[in-house]
């Protein structure tokens, strides 16, 4: 039987999904809401929509139209969510400037994006000193200045963001386009080559924010997400739209507090006097923040944190439930805009100590609507949902981006099969529950069996002396590969406690908690720091290449 076809009349409105129809419900719910940069700044949802109809008129004073490319260098700001909405609502595309990255790889994004016009802080004068001849196509630059006067610059300003706002009209009539025209625009790090572009539409942007909007205020209590939260970003802003919740936190009404760059006296003093009940941040940010002496004079008690970028470890866990924060793990990456899963707790989960909530907290969580995820062996078949059954995850959803900006042979790989390929290893269980158990590139291939580097730094953490922990595969003639631990102890326990002793306890945890018995050949070494991506996660790939130079 042939599908019937709906058809509107004439006159009805098809209303793209836009991002702008973000900003309707809260400018009518919400209008005297607050959003708050460093405690120092403060203005409403009224004031917020005022100032994007004045970026976007000054904006399109520069020239910017259509199709073109608006850059920004800056920490977390509240002139980044103003942004967030006034370039792409032009109809202009949103680049999201990585600052942490090398000022050839910053050079190597701004041209292979095309940019337009540059938005960059005075903090990054010189990044721009470093590559501001060789930018190509680059006709603007915008400065963004939280301080006094600039006395030297490396380069022609047009204006000065604030000051372009105030000479700027605040009425602007933002247009109706194509829903499926790109919006934004990042580059993805921690890979080898040059860094790859990830592009998203109104439509991919729309949808993700709906969906995660639903996922988090469909949970009964824990990490329930609601208009009464404040929400504080611990994610950078440059990094897949920090995770999407600027838009859902604007969309739902929330007060929004936005810390510029990232340090943890400002964090935690923002946590305390905003009243902060909702962030995000990678494991990494966490354990910075529990373990500063700072913290134990801040009430934790009404936090919300989703954990993501790489895995919680459940003593990470642990130790934040024992200071009150209802801490869970959201899983994506770069490609999918990035928010796939949530790990909430069913309410009779809540009754458990907080040792037993952590191995759900730390899971890899239930796939948000409209999200269809399957774990496939090499043929591309469905495995068992069993719990214990592993393979790839391969994922689809409406926001997913559909390749990388000018990489057409990547963006074939990514897809093949007509799914997105995430390059991560895991398994479902009969409740629905995925649990990444390691990437691909991190598993340790051990007399032939996989060993996941994920399930031994699970085991080490639990270690009192431990702060952090990476367990990466280093080359062994007998074993081909054996799992090392570079361990970072905690101050106190620095000389007080061996490699062996760390050694001994991992391998005696090892044999009696179910992780692969390969991992009782664990070597562990002491160190002073973890490398770090550009965006906080632990950078296993480095950590491997080093130890193999130091061999060499």
């Amino acid at each position: 039987m042939p599908i019937k076809l709906v058809h509107a009349t004439p006159s009805a409105y098809a209303c793209p999904l836009l991002i702008k129809r973000l900003l309707l419900t809260p400018l009518a719910f919400a209008a005297d809401q607050e959003v708050s940069y460093q405690g120092r700044v403060r203005f409403s949802y009224t004031s917020l929509h005022q100032r994007i109809g004045r970026l976007a008129n000054a904006l399109a004073g520069l020239g910017v139209e259509a199709g073109q490319t608006v850059a920004v260098m800056d920490w977390d700001s509240h002139r980044y969510l103003e942004c967030f909405f006034a370039v792409p609502m032009m109809g202009a595309i949103l680049q999201t400037v990585n600052v942490r990255l090398s000022a050839e790889q910053i050079l190597y994004t701004l041209n292979h994006a095309k940019a337009d016009v540059l938005l960059v802080n005075r903090e990054f004068f010189p990044l721009l000193a470093a590559i501001a001849t060789r930018l190509e196509t680059v006709r603007h630059v915008v400065l963004i200045n939280d301080d006094g006067p600039v006395a030297e610059a490396p380069v022609l300003f047009v204006g000065e963001y604030e000051a372009l706002l105030a000479s700027a009209a605040s009425d602007y009539e933002f247009p109706d386009f194509d829903e499926n025209a790109q919006a934004t625009v990042f580059y993805t790090t921690g890979t080898t080559g040059d860094p790859k572009g990830v592009y998203f539409s109104h439509r991919q942007l729309v949808l993700h924010t709906l969906s995660v909007a639903a996922a988090m205020g469909g949970a009964a209590s824990h990490g329930r997400l609601h208009r009464e939260d404040v929400y504080m970003p611990v994610t950078p802003m440059f990094h897949v739209h920090a995770w999407g919740f600027p838009y859902i936190a604007t969309m739902l009404g929330l007060k929004q507090v936005y810390p510029g760059k990232y340090m943890p006296d400002q964090l935690l003093n923002l946590i305390r006097e905003e009243k902060v009940t909702f962030s995000h941040c990678v494991p990494t940010i966490m354990q910075m923040l529990l373990s500063h002496p700072h913290s134990a004079d801040v009430d934790f008690s009404r936090w919300k944190v989703v954990i993501g970028g790489s895995a919680m470890s459940q003593a990470l866990a642990i130790a934040a439930q024992k200071r009150g924060i209802d801490v869970f793990t959201g899983y994506g990456m770069s490609e999918t805009c990035p928010v796939l899963t949530l790990a909430h707790l069913h309410s009779d989960d809540l009754a458990l100590t907080p040792e037993e909530q952590a191995p759900l907290r730390c899971k890899t969580g239930l796939p948000l609507p409209l999200v269809d995820l399957r774990i496939v062996d090499a043929d591309m078949q469905n495995v068992a949902h069993d719990g214990s059954a592993t393979g790839e995850l391969v994922v689809r959803s409406p926001w997913l981006t559909q390749g990388y900006l000018a990489a057409p042979e990547a963006s074939e790989n990514l897809w093949a099969g007509g799914y997105l390929h995430t390059q991560d290893i895991g398994n479902i269980n009969p409740r629905g529950y995925l649990k990444i158990t390691d990437r691909i590139k991190d598993v340790i291939k051990t007399a032939g069996e996989w060993t996941s580097s994920l399930e031994v730094e699970n085991v080490v953490a639990k270690h009192e002396a431990v702060h952090e922990v990476a367990v990466i595969g280093v080359p062994d003639e007998r074993w081909g590969e054996r799992p090392l631990a570079l361990v970072v102890l905690k101050q106190e326990f620095e000389g007080k406690v061996t490699e062996h002793a760390i050694r001994n306890f991992s391998a005696h945890l090892i044999e009696t908690t179910g992780v692969s018995r390969h991992g009782v050949l664990l070597q562990v070494t002491f160190v002073k720091a973890l490398l770090k991506t550009s965006v906080g996660k632990i950078n296993k790939r480095e950590m491997r290449e080093a130890r193999l130079g130091a061999k060499a």
